[in-house]
């Protein structure tokens, strides 16, 4: 369940006086990587810039990496294109969407997914806490379409980086238990109502991860 006032946030524009968005990286309480979001206005568009990269090491070993970027664009608070590129260890993966307005529809090519999407899924990532209200999301690394439950956990009090934030807490499940646990959506979110922003988001995959909010710029 979410709560009533949750549909009271604001569309893509409320970031358009943003200038970055800094999240750090954490597995199993030790920093591994940061995840950067550059936001960019220009002829009435707003370009999001992805940069994601992290590296797991065991014994002095990198045993797990990813380094991705992505470009999300949007024109008048709706999203028109989306592409990445991921190196996840020595595996490629890569999106390209464009909308069409002649069916009013997304077509993606991805290296998990190619067709059509419905224009209400979301790009998963951490920036858009319409993610909070999305019922699918597409992959930002692969383009899979996933769909996704949200429950309100309840109101927390969290401290990051020496400051103290009153947050609302979500949990993120996909619905189709079905899926493989690598690739199903269980997260925890922390929201700051506030500022509208994700502060954290944690979960357990071969250990505790969290992304937290280190910074961010207007």
């Amino acid at each position: 369940m979410i709560l009533s006032s949750f549909s009271t946030l604001a569309h893509t524009e409320h970031y358009e006086d943003f200038k970055s968005i800094e999240m750090e990286i954490f597995k199993d309480d030790k920093s591994i990587g940061s995840s950067v979001y550059e936001f960019q206005k220009s002829n009435g568009e707003l370009a999001v810039k992805n940069t994601t990269d992290f590296k797991v090491k065991l014994l002095g070993i990198t045993v797990f990496s990813i380094s991705s970027s992505g470009l999300e664009i949007y024109q008048n608070g709706k999203l028109i294109s989306f592409k990445s590129k991921t190196l996840q260890n020595d595996k490629k993966k890569y999106v390209d969407l464009k909308f069409d307005p002649s069916i009013n529809k997304f077509r993606v090519k991805g290296s998990s997914y190619n067709g059509l999407a419905d224009i209400e899924n979301i790009i998963g990532n951490w920036w858009n806490h319409k993610i909070l209200l999305a019922e699918s999301q597409i992959s930002p690394l692969s383009g899979s379409i996933k769909k996704q439950a949200i429950e309100f956990i309840g109101k927390e009090t969290i401290y990051l980086y020496g400051k103290e934030y009153e947050t609302e807490r979500f949990k993120l499940k996909s619905i189709d238990q079905n899926l493989p646990d690598d690739k199903k959506l269980n997260f925890d979110i922390w929201y700051d109502k506030k500022n509208a922003l994700i502060l954290k988001i944690a979960y357990e995959r071969l250990g505790y991860w969290e992304y937290r909010l280190k910074q961010y710029k207007k």
